[in-house]
């Protein structure tokens, strides 16, 4: 059409001057996320679409606006998202003393028990974040929902810390509704021991039409989820292919994908990381024992609609950071789908 401008033209008849106060620190375009970037990250290879847990970045304190750099910097263009940067950004209350990551190259220290007085702060901060949750708009979810569209990286899940036995009905169903708002089909939470609680949260996701992605460490076996999946049809897998292979014995390559064949259509979800068999070691993809190239092979294949997420575990090295980390693993399955 003739009025429309190409991007090589627009920059050429912008002068360089223009394109500096564009881009300078003080500038909306450089600090709102919402603005369309002129390339959009993509993860989608094969038909196979590699995603990320943003806890893969939680060496690297952020905000939401930082979280979605750090997405398309990594060309990620699907996201797991963690619950705290989204609440922070809709306005959830501030959590006394916050617990920080330990600075790059520190080893990590135990956390020392909570006093007294801190056992009192934190249990009104509960009662003010479950108020907050009963009460809040979601026009924030939509706003991030939109910034992250605009810049090309969809949401499918969403982790809060709102889905445990000790949450109430009312939180539950707000983070049903804050993933919804986000495009997520799924929230994700780590697979209770209580049937009665998966019973809940199943019958919840069927009232609202969200899955509840249940994730599982080394207590990882080939029946672990029958029970929640039997429960109902809106419970659903997250299912972690390191901490399945870490558990080691009866967990191998072999049982592995053929539980990944019987199960993906109760699959809605599926992490990604390369660890030991003997579940010492979290190694750089390639290093370890879970078979990334068959498990992406085989999503490949068989066309498997649910995403494989990149959660980086293993040391960050000294010369690097999690953005750079995560785009190679990125380029790993990549090279594997191509």
């Amino acid at each position: 059409m003739k009025n429309e401008i190409s991007r090589r033209g627009f920059m050429s008849i912008i002068p360089l001057t223009t394109i500096g106060l564009m881009l300078s620190k003080g500038s909306i375009f450089a600090n709102d996320s919402s603005v369309l970037s002129f390339k959009k990250p993509n993860s989608k290879f094969g038909g196979v679409q590699i995603g990320a847990i943003t806890y893969s970045y939680r060496s690297m304190p952020h905000d939401i606006d930082q979280l979605l750099k750090f997405c398309v910097d990594s060309n990620i263009s699907a996201i797991e998202m963690m619950g705290d940067p989204a609440e922070e950004f809709a306005g959830k209350p501030k959590k006394p003393n916050p617990f920080r990551m330990p600075a790059k190259g520190t080893p990590p220290m135990p956390r020392p028990p909570l006093t007294d007085e801190q056992k009192a702060q934190m249990s009104e901060y509960t009662k003010k974040v479950a108020e907050w949750r009963a009460t809040v708009s979601m026009d924030k979810f939509k706003e991030i929902r939109k910034k992250f569209n605009n810049a090309g990286v969809s949401i499918y899940a969403f982790k809060p810390n709102a889905m445990g036995a000790n949450n109430s009905d009312v939180e539950v169903e707000y983070a049903l509704n804050a993933a919804k708002t986000l495009g997520a089909n799924s929230v994700t939470v780590e697979l209770p021991t209580d049937a009665k609680q998966t019973q809940r949260l199943g019958d919840l996701g069927a009232k609202h039409k969200i899955y509840i992605g249940y994730h599982a460490h080394l207590q990882a076996t080939d029946t672990l989820w029958d029970v929640a999946l039997e429960q109902s049809p809106y419970n659903s897998m997250n299912l972690d292919c390191g901490h399945y292979i870490a558990v080691g014995g009866k967990n191998t390559k072999e049982s592995l994908l053929a539980l990944i064949e019987s199960k993906h259509e109760r699959i809605t979800s599926m992490h990604i990381k390369d660890r030991t068999a003997d579940g010492k070691q979290n190694l750089v993809w390639g290093q370890g024992n879970t078979p990334i190239k068959e498990i992406l092979l085989l999503m490949k294949n068989k066309k498997y609609q649910f995403p494989a997420t990149v959660e980086l575990e293993y040391d960050v090295p000294e010369d690097s950071d999690a953005v750079k980390e995560v785009a190679k693993c990125v380029a790993f399955a990549k090279s594997i789908l191509v």
